[in-house]
C-alpha cells in the first residue's frame, strides 16, 4: 500500500510539460508511426498514453506493478491501445523485437554501475531491428556534482506535503535523493508520512559512448534539450539518439 500511495503522489507532482518535451523529440527522431516502439521503465504511463494517441504503436515496460496499475488506469481513461509488460530491463527474454526502443527520465542513472547500464543497454540491441533507433537520456556529471547537492523542493496543500532533499552520493557522479509524502489522516487528525531513498549515478560521456560500442551500436549522437541543442559543460541532461 505504501508503494501504491507513493506511485500515486509521484505521479500527481511529475512535470507534465516533461512529457510533452519527451515526446516532441520521439516525434523528431522517430517520425515514422508505423512500427512498434517499446517504451522501457514506462512508469505511470504519462508518455505512452501521448505516445499512443499520437499514432504510435508503443508498448509499455516496467519492473513496479504500482506503476503499470497507474498506467493502465491512464490508458483506459484516455482509451488509448497500451500494451503493457511486467519486467526488467537487464533481461528482455521474453518480449520480441522492435524498431524503436525509448527510455527516459534518467531511468539508467537507477542502475548501481556502468557494467549494469553496459547489460541493460545489450539487451535494447538485441531486441531492436537492424535499422531501429534507440532513445533515452541521463543525467549529467555537472547535475549531480553541481546540482543536486543540497536542492531542496517542497510542497504543501490542506491534505499532504512532500519534502525532496538531495545530496552528494558516495561514489563520484552520484546523487541521493530523500522524497517524504506527508498525507492527513483525518481518522487520527494527523499526518502519515511515506518516505523513499533514491540514488541515481551518471557518468562521464566517454563511458556511455563505450557501453553503448559494446552494446553493439555503432551510431550514436548526443544532444541536449530534448534534443534541440549541442551539449556543454553546462548541460544538465544528455539525450541519445542510436543505431546499430
Amino acid at each position: 500500500m505504501i508503494y501504491q500511495t507513493f506511485a500515486e503522489l509521484y505521479d500527481e507532482l511529475f512535470d507534465p510539460a516533461m512529457y510533452q518535451q519527451w515526446l516532441d523529440f520521439v516525434r523528431r527522431e522517430i517520425p515514422d508511426q508505423n512500427g512498434q516502439l517499446l517504451e522501457l521503465a514506462c512508469g505511470t504511463g504519462r508518455l505512452g498514453v501521448l505516445l499512443a494517441q499520437d499514432g504510435y504503436h508503443v508498448t509499455g515496460l516496467d519492473l513496479s506493478d504500482n506503476m503499470l496499475a497507474l498506467a493502465q488506469a491512464h490508458a483506459d481513461e484516455a482509451q488509448v491501445t497500451l500494451p503493457l509488460l511486467q519486467g526488467d530491463m537487464l533481461d528482455l527474454s521474453e518480449i520480441g523485437t522492435f524498431d524503436a526502443v525509448t527510455c527516459f527520465a534518467d531511468s539508467f542513472c537507477y542502475l548501481p554501475d556502468i557494467e549494469t547500464v553496459q547489460k541493460a543497454f545489450t539487451q535494447v540491441a538485441s531486441h531492436l531491428t537492424q535499422d531501429g533507433k534507440f532513445l533515452f537520456d541521463v543525467i549529467t556529471p555537472h547535475q549531480t556534482d553541481d546540482i543536486y547537492p543540497g536542492y531542496m523542493y517542497n510542497y504543501r496543500d490542506d491534505e499532504r506535503a512532500f519534502m525532496w532533499t538531495s545530496y552528494a552520493g558516495e561514489e563520484p557522479h552520484s546523487a541521493e535523493h530523500d522524497l517524504s509524502f506527508f498525507i492527513y489522516n483525518e481518522h487520527k487528525e494527523s499526518f502519515d508520512e511515506v518516505s523513499e531513498l533514491h540514488h541515481e549515478r551518471t557518468y562521464d560521456l566517454p563511458a556511455y559512448q563505450q557501453a553503448l560500442a559494446a552494446a553493439g551500436f555503432s551510431h550514436v549522437r548526443v544532444m541536449a534539450d530534448f534534443g534541440r541543442q549541442t551539449p556543454d559543460d553546462q548541460t544538465t541532461r544528455w539525450f541519445f539518439e542510436c543505431q546499430k
